[in-house]
């Protein structure tokens, strides 16, 4: 985690500190269960709590015993005893290591999933306001980066809406799915604990029971959850790349907020470059790399082995933390993204009215003329104005095959721009359902 990146309370979650702590709880409530079932005395239960709750633990400490033992669940317990005393050898009773480390991983991941919704809500609330704001600015639609059809700027974010709106919707699953709790001991078997402690565990740390975890958690959860975490890099890239194209200079048509003071280039004063949006773009790699190895962790051999444990420990921090980053800076970037209506129309007026080409295609068919004949008759008229020479409409009605067909007036017509935004407010309804 570069703190240049990162956020503080999604870095919180994953620090050494919560980490022991949550193990701290895990470890307490399977005391409490076993209590209750008359495996350990209720007294001992009672000052695991009292004395391991009020423990500062040294991370340094820990890491120490640590470098000794080779084995951090171990280490961990060693510095508990020396706060709770006797009583600490009722601790960890008829677990394994992996009950305790993968129920604080899926408590991490499903505490990192919760601020990755709330960031995901902040950045439809962005594109909401702005899409309606630019609910009717024409602009141009590019199909293959060439002029195509005019669309207008709020469908552009409607559409960045809907698509985060999904995204929204499969963290929602992926949360729930990686929500589990596995205190089953030794290959998954229960045969030195009872499975009424698991059940206490997941209802005090707010988890489901997983159903078989043969020791450790099945890793397709967490597969699911990274790639669902990639799939939102993906589309945080997406509308990023949008911007940037929009904010070259040969288009200007938005453009990332230039702050007072601040300076695009060390060689060039004129520079305003699009580095917030070129950063997402990195940004989102980082985040899509934790993807592929999340899936080979799957593929574990047999009940158990530890090849999926370092992937995790980097990717777990790394991907929350990046996304996070990443989307309260996509946030800012369209809250205060500047929009610049007069370029947008100046390059739909570029091309000298060709935008308008299907229209008189489909004209010309319902004219009683072939579609072939139709698109060799606007094609010979609308090359010349690629090539800067003339205007479209102007070679249109001065085309006699084509004005033996449609009016002067019947050609006019075909060029109103406001006919390509007739179902805009069906397309926000269908979006926001509200116009």
């Amino acid at each position: 985690m570069i703190p240049r990146y990162s956020r503080p309370e999604m870095v919180a979650i994953w620090s050494p500190e919560t980490k022991f702590r949550i193990w701290f709880e895990i470890e307490a409530h399977a005391c409490d269960a076993m209590a209750e079932l008359g495996v350990i005395p209720k007294s001992a239960a009672k000052t695991i709590w009292e004395k391991g709750g009020a423990a500062k633990f040294d991370v340094e400490k820990i890491d120490a015993i640590e470098r000794e033992v080779k084995h951090d669940v171990i280490a961990f317990l060693t510095h508990l005893a020396e706060f709770i005393g006797d009583d600490a050898r009722f601790v960890h009773q008829g677990m394994t290591s992996s009950d305790v480390l993968d129920t604080t991983l899926a408590i991490q991941m499903a505490r990192a999933a919760d601020l990755l919704l709330k960031d995901i809500d902040d950045l439809l609330a962005a594109l909401k306001r702005r899409a309606f704001e630019h609910k009717m600015t024409p602009t141009i639609g590019r199909s293959h980066g060439i002029h195509a059809e005019p669309v207008t700027f709020g469908l552009k974010l409607a559409t960045a809406y809907a698509e985060f709106m999904r995204c929204r919707e499969r963290l929602v699953a992926a949360r729930k799915d990686i929500a589990t709790c596995a205190i089953s001991g030794a290959v998954g078997t229960f045969a030195n604990i009872d499975p009424r402690v698991e059940e206490h565990v997941a209802a005090k740390l707010g988890l489901s029971v997983e159903p078989v975890s043969t020791q450790v958690i099945p890793r397709d959860r967490h597969a699911m959850f990274f790639a669902t975490l990639g799939v939102i890099a993906s589309s945080i890239e997406r509308l990023a790349t949008e911007i940037r194209h929009l904010q070259r200079s040969e288009v200007l048509e938005a453009e990332e907020y230039f702050s007072p003071g601040q300076k695009g280039s060390s060689a060039m004063p004129h520079k305003r470059n699009p580095v917030l949006t070129e950063n997402l773009t990195g940004l989102a790699r980082i985040v899509r790399a934790a993807v592929t190895p999340a899936l080979e962790n799957v593929a574990l051999w047999h009940e158990r082995d530890i090849s999926h444990s370092s992937v995790e420990r980097m990717f777990g921090p790394d991907a929350t933390v990046t996304l996070d980053f990443a989307l309260a800076r996509l946030t800012n970037v369209i809250d205060k993204l500047v929009v610049y209506p007069e370029n947008m129309q100046k390059n739909l007026d570029r091309l000298g009215g060709l935008v308008h080409s299907q229209r008189v295609l489909l004209a010309l068919t319902q004219k009683g003329v072939s579609r072939e004949d139709s698109y060799r008759l606007v094609q010979r008229n609308a090359m010349p104005v690629w090539r800067g020479e003339g205007d479209f409409k102007t070679l249109l009605k001065a085309d006699p095959d084509v004005s033996s067909k449609l009016s002067s007036h019947d050609i006019d017509e075909l060029f109103d721009l406001g006919y390509h935004f007739k179902h805009v407010d069906t397309i926000f309804k269908r979006v926001f359902g509200t116009v």
